[in-house]
């Protein structure tokens, strides 16, 4: 496709082939003219085509289609918690590095900033319930560093109502209307507190929630937690725990039960709007509290505090909040819609030298949330402006398609090419020592191309083909094989099969008039570590150094003594049989 995007014709410009998104984001309706969806204009919103001065509509009015087919799917699915909310844009500045503690870019230098996106909200509502209703608010933050977005999702209560990821849903159904009666739990609350009657470690955060902070006046008066342990990573790849809080620079406010009903149901959106379009910009200290692993330990020995334990808060006293910036709210959306309703936060967008840890509710939110957010807004939700990362790298990798792929990343291959290799940055986090060495030992993991990976293969060869399925073979292989655009790549194949089998190699040669190189050894690849290699360099996948963290392991993952718990003196299930016979014939051929 060519697009013309400078130049006259018939005395007019041509068009530009694309309008930025800023550009339509900033444009008055002044400098507009009214078209259907696809670029025609009308000439007035409001005119039908009938057969007749009284007739029926016409089919062909595509305007009229366009219209009103638009405006029955205007609605995307709400939220299921958090439907509810506000949000404006504004900027984080780091005051005081946390760079011995975390290498993060964004908290490593004095005066480095990023722009932000916060969406508060209320939890248990829907999109249309009242802002001042006695229930937490959401409070999450979209930091665009330059490595990359880092997505805080926190609440504004240091605490929750569980501890065991499971419980979620079921928790979340009973703040919700009553299957039976429909009601809200305003006026029928008994799932409300059936459910919280039952599951006593709720206890910390139905005290605060009952209490004055229960319902803040508007988002501006309250702090926001990250409830969640994470962990900090420095440069010499040692690590702490830590919880994130962010401190109104307002101070804190509440509205009293029997006043709340004296306030508009949008009276928090309104106060937010309303202060920032006067300039009276509202922000917040960003600040952490850390601790070693020993102490972690030590806490829960000493004072059965779990670090990973989401109804627990650690003790100020024992480990003080250390600021490390602020950030500041100074634009409000200019479409509710696109800005903020669109908005999607993660809490698994984290940069490198900051990593989730044990904790259990945390690890479930790294799936749910973004699981939610293909559901609800679709698979690319990524690429919306809002929600599109801000970074000096050009950002590509391998997804494709779907609906709304407006990135789709042009002619670009999908995959791992050899031809037209996409550019690796060297690990930053030795991922084996910053996660827990748990019973398996949780690991990073890549597999390692072996000697014995050969053996099967070859056998297939060697005593499963006979002849005319050799020959058969060479020629599916070789035929496939003619279409290839690219001879390193046909090169690079023989050799696999040359350390399968000399025969095969030498076939395909003859066949494809394309010599293959001399078996693997000196080879590196993409997808996977060579461990036929003797040269250091070449063994690690995409030209890695391996120098803060390799991948490979000695088992390649393999189920080696003492993988498996033994019972009655049985593995498991290992060494399934069918019917009472082996189920592999010549090395499972």
């Amino acid at each position: 496709m060519t697009t013309q995007t400078s130049g006259q014709a018939n005395g007019k410009a041509f068009a530009g082939q694309f309008r930025t998104y800023e550009e339509d984001r900033n444009l008055p309706s002044q400098e507009t003219v009214y078209a259907t969806s696809n670029g025609v204009p009308i000439p007035h919103p409001y005119e039908t085509q009938r057969a007749g001065t009284n007739g029926p509509l016409l089919l062909q009015d595509f305007h009229l289609i366009d219209l009103i087919s638009h405006f029955d799917r205007e609605r995307i699915p709400e939220r299921v918690v958090h439907a509810k909310g506000s949000g404006a844009h504004g900027t984080f500045k780091c005051t005081k590095p946390l760079d011995d503690l975390c290498l993060a870019d964004v908290f490593s230098k004095a005066g480095n900033e990023c722009p932000v996106t916060v969406r508060f909200s209320t939890v248990g509502g829907e999109a249309g319930s009242h802002d001042c209703a006695r229930d937490p608010r959401g409070f999450s933050v979209k930091f665009r560093t330059e490595e990359g977005n880092f997505d805080m999702v926190a609440n504004n209560t240091p605490v929750f109502f569980l501890r065991d990821p499971a419980k979620f849903p079921h928790f979340i159904h009973t703040q919700k209307r009553d299957p039976s009666t429909h009601l809200t739990h305003s006026d029928d609350s008994t799932m409300f507190w059936d459910y919280l009657s039952q599951n006593p470690e709720s206890i910390h955060q139905v005290m605060i929630l009952m209490g004055d902070r229960g319902i803040p006046d508007g988002y501006r008066f309250m702090h926001g937690y990250g409830g969640h342990t994470l962990k900090l990573v420095n440069k010499a790849g040692d690590w702490v725990y830590a919880q994130m809080h962010m401190k109104s620079k307002q101070g804190t406010k509440f509205i009293t039960q029997e006043d709340s009903a004296n306030y508009s149901p949008d009276y928090s959106q309104k106060d937010l709007y309303g202060a920032i379009e006067k300039g009276d910009y509202p922000s917040w200290t960003v600040e952490f509290q850390t601790m070693t692993p020993k102490e972690a330990e030590e806490l829960w020995e000493k004072q059965k505090i779990n670090v990973f334990d989401l109804t627990h808060v650690w003790p100020h006293k024992q480990f003080p909040l250390r600021e490390v910036g602020e950030f500041t709210l100074n634009e409000n959306a200019k479409n509710y819609f696109a800005e903020i309703e669109q908005v999607a936060f993660n809490p698994a967008h984290l940069p490198p030298g900051i990593e989730p840890s044990a904790d259990p509710v945390l690890q479930s939110r790294l799936f749910s949330y973004p699981d939610t957010h293909r559901h609800r807004i679709g698979a690319n939700y990524q690429q919306l402006p809002v929600n599109s990362s801000r970074t000096s790298h050009r950002v590509a990798n391998f997804q494709r398609d779907g609906n709304m792929a407006f990135y789709n990343q042009g002619s670009r291959p999908n995959y791992l090419s050899s031809i037209e290799p996409i550019n690796f940055r060297e690990r930053a986090v030795d991922l084996d020592n910053v996660h827990g060495k748990f019973v398996s030992e949780a690991v990073t993991f890549l597999s390692e191309i072996k000697p014995e990976d050969f053996n099967a293969p070859r056998a297939l060869w060697e005593k499963v083909f006979d002849d005319k399925a050799k020959a058969r073979f060479i020629s599916n292989i070789s035929g496939h094989m003619s279409t290839c655009r690219y001879p390193e790549i046909i090169k690079r194949q023989i050799a696999i099969f040359r350390e399968v089998s000399e025969d095969i190699a030498t076939r395909l040669e003859e066949a494809t008039g394309i010599k293959g190189y001399n078996g693997i050894a000196n080879m590196r690849f993409n997808g996977t570590h060579n461990g036929m290699t003797s040269n250091p360099t070449l063994r690690n996948a995409n030209g890695m150094t391996g120098k803060v963290g390799s991948s490979a392991r000695d088992d390649n993952g393999a189920p080696i003594k003492g993988t498996h718990k033994e019972s009655n003196g049985h593995a498991g299930t290992n060494g399934t049989r069918v019917n009472g016979a082996a189920t592999n014939g010549a090395n499972g051929h």
